[in-house]
């Protein structure tokens, strides 16, 4: 068995690295001969976890993209890779739109906005690295999937639909890909204290800090597990839910009472 010693990156791709759960990954990692190579779209946010990274002993390259932008990234990420070979790349960048209370149905521009992000934007991240990965015969892949992704919820259809589509296909190409020395894992957090979830006005059950998180995430990476779910109670009740009665399982869920802002995000 592969230590978990030996499995843990070097050369370390992150989306999203500005805030959340991406900005403390990128600090979690930060250390003496590791290389960051940091996506974000907030230049100062950026600067400033880059800065704290760097302050930890870690080289950070920094990339002021949107991941929605396929020619950028994928050159930015080639680039970054040629310079050190990526071991792991981390696709998290990720927004929420949803429905208030009195609302039957998402607005379509902000619907468009969370596809082009969460899901166009993954396919950005990781597209441009199987390449190479495949002919070193080694790498790591990870997907920012959500609990969110397991069941649809009443309200946010868009963001859920995103999140099981990322699930899909990190567990597709985790099946293409293994065989071929490049790992893949999928990661399922439950709430999460970040500036997407505090926006959310909605009962958040175990909800953790995205510092707790990401030392969750870092052991379950370099263990190389193929799927980190947390936490647990949460995830295995509602993987529950889809063993249950459909009819009985939307009525309890429309008794909740949420309100998911929309996104302020349109594609350009």
């Amino acid at each position: 068995m592969i230590s978990a010693l030996k499995m843990r990156a070097r050369s370390i791709l992150i989306t999203g690295a500005s805030s959340g759960i991406g900005q403390a990954l990128a600090l979690a990692y930060a250390r003496a001969g590791v290389r960051l190579a940091l996506i974000a779209r907030d230049a100062e946010r950026l600067r400033e976890t880059a800065d704290e990274a760097r302050r930890h002993g870690a080289e950070v390259d920094c990339g002021l993209l949107d991941v929605r932008q396929q020619e950028a990234m994928a050159a930015w990420i080639k680039a970054a890779d040629g310079k050190r070979p990526i071991d792991l790349a981390i696709a998290n960048a990720g927004i929420t739109t949803g429905l208030g209370p009195n609302e039957a149905a998402e607005d379509p521009a902000a619907v468009r906005a969370i596809i082009g992000i969460n899901l166009i934007g993954v396919l950005n991240t990781v597209e441009p690295l199987i390449p190479s990965m495949l002919l070193r015969g080694a790498g790591h892949i990870a997907f920012m999937g959500s609990i969110a992704g397991l069941r649809g919820l009443p309200y946010a259809p868009a963001y859920c639909a995103t999140k099981a589509a990322v699930h899909a296909y990190s567990e597709s190409l985790r099946g293409r890909l293994g065989s071929r020395g490049v790992r893949v894992t999928l990661i399922v957090p439950g709430f999460v204290k970040t500036p997407l979830n505090d926006s959310i006005d909605a009962m958040k059950p175990l909800e953790m800090s995205a510092a707790d998180a990401a030392v969750r995430i870092q052991r379950g990476l370099d263990r190389g597990q193929a799927v980190i779910a947390f936490p647990a109670p949460l995830y295995y009740l509602t993987r529950l839910a889809k063993l249950l009665p459909i009819t009985l399982v939307d009525k309890v869920m429309s008794q909740f009472k949420v309100n998911v802002p929309r996104t302020e995000e349109r594609n350009s």
